[in-house]
């Protein structure tokens, strides 16, 4: 698998392909929405709308031509937003080959449907009768770091451990290394979900709430993660992994996290509305996925308080300081 195609000319998917760029590849492609954005990678080898600083090399060809970046790819990788997703793989499906593997990238939940990326994926494949492997790639990583070519560890989840397996050989790098599993549900759960609570995490940083506040949040927010996680089918031990605790604590604590400081800025006081313009047409997944969450928790029956009340606050305009002191009145409980 050396012909790879990276759908998404964001800060990811630019990484992503960065870090492919290191293995030996036949082919590697990048799509870009913005015909622009692919015009700046082509002629100055460098995407300074979403990834400004890093160069990219001659062996990255960038296209806004969905059918040049996908036919003869072996490998299809979308990072789009999940608010985007379901048109971009509704554009690509015409384009499909049977042999060709596709992976997610995103870390989100469909608004409404509360489907995950890969269910997302295979509704529409569905329609066409294709049955292509789905897999998903997850876990801590910070695009900017993984550019940088800093040491960066993630999880590739496919339902077919043996493709995953192929994936984990095609993908892993220099400085990227690759750990295969076939809990899909589990790793895209927990690559969703903890943008929801690295908002709470914020919030807390925010109200200067200081570090005790910030453990018992992450892990309290693990506790919500695992069991939604494991009503949707995937396996606890996946969440005690890097898609899991991994994720979690980095974008809980990173100072790259754009959901970490949507909620600094909530504890701040300021408002939703000012604080998605200051993201300049940058995604934060946890402002979307907190509705998507609410939704799927309600459909499996499963107590959520933080993201409850993060969504309060989001979309309420709750106080964030009323909405701690509602979280810590809650009736006691065994652990």
């Amino acid at each position: 698998m050396s012909n790879i195609a990276v759908i998404g000319s964001g800060a990811w998917g630019t990484a992503l392909a960065l870090s492919f760029a290191k293995n030996p590849i036949h082919r590697l492609t990048l799509w870009a929405h913005s015909a622009n954005v692919a015009e700046t990678i082509s002629a100055t080898r460098e995407n300074s709308h979403f990834l400004p600083g890093f160069p990219l090399p001659e062996t990255i060809h960038a296209t806004s031509q969905l059918e040049e970046a996908v036919v003869g790819a072996e490998i299809i990788v979308t990072a789009v937003p999940s608010h985007h997703a379901r048109r971009v793989f509704s554009q690509l499906g015409p384009l499909l080959q049977p042999n060709q593997v596709l992976v997610s990238a995103t870390k989100g939940i469909e608004d409404e449907t509360y489907l995950r990326m890969s269910e997302v994926i295979a509704e529409l494949l569905l329609t066409r009768s294709l049955a292509l492997p789905i897999a998903v790639l997850s876990g801590p990583s910070f695009a900017e770091e993984v550019a940088a070519g800093r040491p960066t560890a993630v999880t590739l989840a496919c339902a077919d451990l043996e493709i995953a397996q192929q994936l984990q050989a095609a993908f892993t790098g220099p400085a990227l290394r690759i750990y295969s599993s076939d809990d899909v549900t589990g790793v895209e759960i927990g690559g969703s979900l903890k943008n929801v609570i690295a908002i709470a995490s914020g919030i807390v940083t925010g109200l200067d709430l200081g570090t005790n506040s910030a453990a018992a949040l992450i892990t309290r927010g693990l506790a919500e993660i695992s069991r939604l996680a494991i009503a949707c089918g995937g396996r606890g031990e996946t969440l005690s992994g890097l898609a899991g605790i991994g994720d979690l604590v980095l974008t809980c604590t990173g100072g790259l996290s754009r959901n970490r400081s949507v909620g600094i800025a909530l504890g701040h006081g300021q408002t939703l509305p000012e604080i998605v313009a200051a993201l300049h047409g940058k995604v934060a997944e946890g402002i979307r996925t907190t509705r998507a969450a609410q939704g799927l928790a309600r459909k499996h029956q499963v107590e959520m308080p933080i993201t409850d009340q993060v969504a309060q606050i989001l979309y309420d305009h709750k106080s964030p300081k009323v909405a701690i002191r509602d979280l810590l009145a809650r009736p006691g409980r065994n652990e």
